[in-house]
């Protein structure tokens, strides 16, 4: 019998932290230091995530199996060994996929209404 397929709507709306997490490894493989890059590049700097919060919001995402650690590493001699490196599962890409969808959904929403005029400039 194969396993229920979770809806991935049931875990909306997400914490602002763990969204800007999946979104960042929604480019593939990163290690900490490089998710936090990627959340003030593609924020243009208006959000900065700590260590504190982002490796409590790693641990969780873990621990839902939304993420998971990579086995696979760079060449040593390439990067710092005590790095590790994580990536979606499938189940953290539907999420992620999800509150995207319904972020899209608010922006048209946002537009009808006259509340945005113009598309936000991306980094």
């Amino acid at each position: 019998m194969p396993a229920p397929t979770v809806d991935p709507d049931s875990f909306l709306p997400l914490t602002p932290a763990t969204f800007h997490v999946l979104f960042a490894l929604a480019d593939g493989e990163l290690h900490g230091y490089a998710i936090m890059q990627s959340v003030a590049a593609t924020t243009a700097g208006r959000v900065t995530m700590g260590p504190g919060t982002l490796y409590g919001t790693i641990k969780r995402l873990l621990e839902s199996q939304w993420i998971e650690e990579c086995e696979s590493r760079p060449d040593p001699s390439l990067d710092d060994e005590r790095r590790r490196y994580y990536r979606l599962t499938g189940l953290g890409q539907r999420v992620v996929s999800a509150e995207c969808q319904r972020y899209a959904a608010l922006v048209r929403v946002a537009r009808s209404k006259g509340l945005l005029t113009v598309s936000p400039v991306i980094p």
